[in-house]
């Protein structure tokens, strides 16, 4: 028989017995979906209830041994489907888009913008690859679009002051929102890249009714994202800008360098458009499909909320704390906001400025000042005041105990509790945190301050127009402030880069259906938010349990491996532990990338059990493990080795002793 026949039978046997130990075990998804119908919370060990032919596969040798590396390399799919509207886009417009998109990085770990500490990573162990699929719309959606824009374009006139006529976004949404009905049958994240020709005159849309006024701007925008899982950009809009206006990161100008402002410098050929359109999916997906977590976030069953109000003596009108929580309710109701048995809960506490000695304190120590200088007939320059918001929280952590007993705060029991602080001062001038925030999010509290001042000019602009703080409205700040602190949900215009090793802000996606931010009014929820809550919860929660069996790996082998450590029938209960926990973590990556939270859930929370019964077993084995002594002969002296130094150290002691008597002829010859 040749080598090369024998080399082939070599590689085929070796190739059946890799896919036999990949091979699914048959019978073990379906036992496990029933004990989800019969105990959804995982209350259960399942494992105990799993018949011998399902766990004698699971204690043999697996293509997953008990080893780091297998724990490292869970990754989680995120759908994505592109639909390309308009003429402007032809039948290789697909293609030539995924090939733009799959030659750049489009994967990686999630990351953390504020780890639990210093020391650790900005990063989870649990990584995500997009999942490209770009098709070319129908003609006859791009027609309907067509038809309702140039319907409202010629039907209303121009608004005075703006270069560009509103839009409102509801013209383009129900027609989207229609279509991406019909395609709820593709499990996937949808975005609309439309472009419907050159308009009769520029346009933007507008989000909230009313137009301009001298106290108040709307900013117009290009983009929508939807309460479901679908975002629209329309390339044709604009060209908008909105940013810091005097200095600052993540502007969107109007150059022609942005990609919204793709189509409105010089004409671009079809392969250049395309590329612009890339880097959109890509920047789509980074803030608004896959965004960095604020924090990570532990699951408890009991989330409540303490709205702690500190208020002056003065008649001033009192926060809507009902909108609020309706904010949340309406997600609550829906059921896609909490995660399993969750129960969410406001409570509200008021404590009087004037007879709180603490808060008092407080408020002097946060306060400082920045200058400023301003042209009017000449420099001027202007003292201001604001409040250090990590000197405060640090200030309010010291004096946590006399706050709680001055608006008579009962001790937090069993959950997850975030204290709200709202500072309601009686002063006349204007007072925000860090010079620009009304509320700012914290791990373990929400601070938020506001002041008689009813409004000022803030440094942000909008389509050539500052944009005004209505600092009286602390309700959408608070939204945005306990999405952050509770469930761990970045704001739309920040994102950690590992590249730079720090958060970056870019407002692209700032405008629209988003609580966050200084260019939108929209309090309410879309898919970016609803979705990272309860993915951020998950992703924490697997995070641990890789951590946990890490460690679990680290003491077996500072004991000398798992066969080492453990006799033969622990160790094959210790492998069946490990491959159905592994498996679970496995099930759950695949639901999160389904959308299904509760089966991931429950799979997340099923692989405690055998999380906990590994670490059993270790610690057990460890306690009886005891120093084996093999008894032995001992050697024979080494006599040879020994006498020899010995004898040489004798002779030389003797010449020395003798030495008169062996030099004494050579003296008397003088």
């Amino acid at each position: 028989m040749s080598a090369a026949v024998v080399l082939f039978l070599l590689f085929c046997v070796d190739g059946l017995q890799f896919a036999a130990a990949a091979a699914p075990i048959v019978g073990l998804d379906s036992f496990l979906t029933r004990q989800f119908r019969k105990d959804p919370h995982a209350t259960n060990d399942s494992f105990s209830y799993m018949p011998s032919s399902l766990r004698t596969p699971l204690g043999r040798s697996s293509v997953h041994p008990p080893i780091p590396a297998s724990l490292f390399s869970f990754n989680i799919p995120i759908p994505v489907t592109v639909h390309l509207v308009g003429r402007t886009f032809t039948s290789f417009s697909p293609s030539h888009l995924s090939s733009s998109i799959a030659s750049s990085v489009s994967g990686g770990p999630f990351h953390v913008i504020t780890p639990f500490s210093s020391f650790s990573d900005h990063h989870l162990s649990i990584s995500h690859s997009l999942q490209l699929s770009a098709k070319l719309s129908s003609g006859s959606l791009a027609n309907s679009l067509s038809q309702v824009l140039e319907s409202h374009l010629t039907t209303t006139t121009a608004s005075f002051g703006r270069s560009l006529s509103a839009v409102p976004y509801s013209v383009i949404d129900d027609i989207i929102s229609q279509d991406f009905e019909k395609q709820k049958s593709v499990n996937s994240f949808h975005i609309y890249v439309i472009h419907l020709g050159r308009q009769q005159r520029q346009y933007g849309y507008s989000y909230t009714s009313g137009d301009n006024s001298p106290g108040h701007t709307k900013c117009l925008g290009s983009i929508w994202t939807g309460k479901d899982r679908y975002v629209w950009i329309d390339l044709g809009a604009g060209p908008v800008d909105y940013g810091p206006a005097l200095s600052g990161d993540g502007v969107l100008p109007k150059g022609e360098f942005h990609p919204f402002a793709a189509l409105h410098g010089p004409p671009k050929s079809a392969k250049a458009l395309l590329s612009e359109v890339a880097s959109l999916i890509l920047s789509a997906y980074q803030v608004l499909i896959v965004p960095s977590l604020r924090i990570q976030v532990p699951f408890e069953d009991t989330l409540v909320v303490e709205f702690i109000h500190i208020r002056g003596d003065g008649d001033s009108f009192r926060i809507d704390w009902n909108s609020v929580e309706k904010a949340f309710y309406d997600e609550i109701n829906d059921k896609v906001l909490l995660l399993g048995d969750q129960k969410l809960s406001f409570k509200k506490y008021e404590i009087k400025f004037s007879e709180c000695s603490i808060c008092s304190f407080v408020i002097s120590r946060a306060t400082t000042s920045y200058t400023s200088r301003y042209l009017f007939d000449n420099y001027t320059l202007i003292v201001s005041e604001y409040l250090d918001s990590k000197r405060l929280h640090q200030t309010i952590l010291e004096s946590i105990v006399e706050f709680r007993k001055a608006g008579n705060v009962p001790e937090d029991e069993f959950g997850r509790f975030l204290p709200v602080y709202v500072f309601d001062l009686d002063v006349n001038s204007l007072l925000l945190l860090d010079r620009y925030h009304q509320s700012v999010a914290f791990k373990d509290m929400v601070i938020a301050v506001r002041t008689i001042s009813s409004h000022t000019v803030s440094d942000y602009s909008c389509n050539g127009h500052h944009v005004f703080t209505l600092a009286r409205e602390l309700e959408r700040p608070l939204i945005g402030s306990i999405l952050q602190s509770m469930w761990g949900v970045s704001p739309t215009h920040l994102v950690w880069s590992p590249s730079h090793n720090s958060s970056l802000v870019d407002y692209t996606w700032s405008v629209g259906h988003t609580p966050f931010g200084p260019f939108s009014e929209i309090s309410s929820l879309s898919f970016v938010q609803k979705d990272a809550a309860r993915r951020n919860v998950l992703l924490t929660y697997l995070n641990y349990s890789i951590s946990s069996g890490l460690d679990i790996l680290d003491s077996i082998a500072a004991h000398g491996g798992d066969r080492n450590l453990m006799k033969h029938s622990r160790h094959t209960e210790f492998l069946q532990r490990w491959n159905l926990f592994r498996y679970k973590l496995q099930k759950s990556i695949s639901a999160i990338s389904h959308f299904d939270y509760e089966m991931a859930l429950y799979y997340a929370r099923s692989s405690d059990h055998d999380l906990y019964a590994m670490q059993s077993h270790v610690y057990q084995a460890t306690q009886e493990l005891e120093a084996s002594l093999v008894c032995f002969k001992d050697p024979p002296f080494p006599w040879t080795t020994f006498s020899l130094p010995l004898g040489m150290v004798s002779i030389l002691i003797y010449g020395y002793v003798k030495r008169d008597r062996l030099f004494r002829n050579k003296r008397k010859q003088f």
